[in-house]
């Protein structure tokens, strides 16, 4: 089953509304794209926006002046280091160097 998220945008005046309910992760990213880049963002009206599961977790969070803040880039930057240190050991397990 795939997972489903939530996207929610906030108000300079700390109200808040759902703006997608129980969707793909493809079309929460395409909302966050429309949310975080508009008019309304750009006059400082959206103060955030954020991404939750199914468990109510934040998986994503930009705000207004600051850009994306959750995940923070060490964040990402660690998994990045993750996969990529998987994939090596990957390809030198098929591939073995023969001395």
């Amino acid at each position: 089953m795939e997972s489903k998220y939530n996207v929610v945008q906030f108000f300079e005046n700390e109200t808040h509304e759902y703006v997608r309910r129980n969707v793909s992760a493809l079309e929460a990213t395409r909302a966050i794209r429309h949310y975080t880049d508009n008019v309304a963002t750009r006059m400082g009206i959206i103060a955030r926006v954020i991404i939750t599961d199914e468990l109510d977790c934040t998986c994503f969070e930009w705000t207004y002046g600051k850009g994306i803040t959750y995940p923070t880039q060490q964040m990402v930057d660690e998994v990045l280091a993750e996969a990529t240190d998987s994939s090596i050991k990957e390809t030198n397990d098929e591939n073995p160097t023969k001395d």
